[in-house]
């Protein structure tokens, strides 16, 4: 579990992470969802040890992550996988030297049993036999699945995605979404997903932080948030006029 208490920060003048306590649990999807520039990444970016909040807490399992010195940090780091909204492959680098890539620089592992666990993941995200694919030779949704295979590879205890649709076309993001769940639920991770994707957030949103303006607006599972009955939210998952028309009328 990963629980944040309190945590604001203010770039110059401009308070962007407004005293927002949450908790995200393990084997959960946790979405934080909201508009562009309500703060979203910067959380993250917080909650990973990028960015140091001005105020507030980052604890990893009773741990205060920003509490550590850089050795403890890096003990809480190798726990972590993460998931970036480009993919972020390797262009130089096949498909298994990609995956492998944190085992290398976490472990100290074998040759024999790093390309075991490789081919374990991509056997599990559907990409077995594509080991000596070049990036440039993938689409959009293998790329998208190499790069979640990498941010298994390292069996982590919380994994951080960021816009894991973006880009995608709506039925490889169903299958980047289906597979993010049952990956979370099979090594029961803490997995903490940034999205504004609505179609992840009604199908895989079990614990939700909606944030507006900086400020934590709304929490709760997918199931509760059309009659959550909060202005904001619904403005922001009926964003179009189209939408609203369509929901109104069906």
């Amino acid at each position: 579990m990963i629980r944040i208490e309190n945590i604001s920060k203010c770039f110059g003048e401009r308070k962007v992470i407004d005293n927002i306590s949450f908790e995200f649990f393990k084997g959960k999807t946790n979405l934080i969802i909201g508009e562009s520039g309500c703060g979203k990444t910067v959380l993250l970016k917080m909650m990973v040890g990028l960015l140091v909040p001005d105020t507030g807490n980052v604890y990893y399992d009773g741990v205060d992550f920003h509490a550590l010195d850089e050795k403890g940090k890096q003990t809480v780091r190798a726990k972590i996988g993460m998931l970036f909204q480009g993919g972020a492959l390797f262009d130089s680098m096949t498909v298994e030297e990609n995956v492998m890539f944190p085992l290398d620089m976490y472990t100290d592992w074998t040759k024999e049993k790093k390309l075991e666990r490789v081919n374990f993941c991509l056997q599990r995200v559907k990409l077995e036999g594509r080991n000596h694919l070049y990036p440039a030779e993938l689409s959009g949704g293998m790329k998208k699945r190499c790069a979640l295979a990498r941010a298994i590879a390292n069996n982590p205890e919380y994994l951080f995605c960021d816009e894991p649709n973006s880009g995608l076309d709506p039925k490889t993001s169903i299958v980047i979404d289906q597979l993010i769940q049952d990956l979370t639920r099979e090594f029961n991770m803490t997995t903490i997903i940034v999205t504004h994707d609505m179609n992840s957030v009604m199908e895989i949103g079990e614990n939700i932080m909606f944030i507006h303006k900086g400020k934590k607006w709304w929490e709760g599972h997918s199931n509760k948030v059309l009659n959550s009955g909060n202005k904001e939210l619904m403005d922001f998952v009926f964003a179009s006029e189209f939408l609203k028309k369509v929901f109104h009328t069906s």
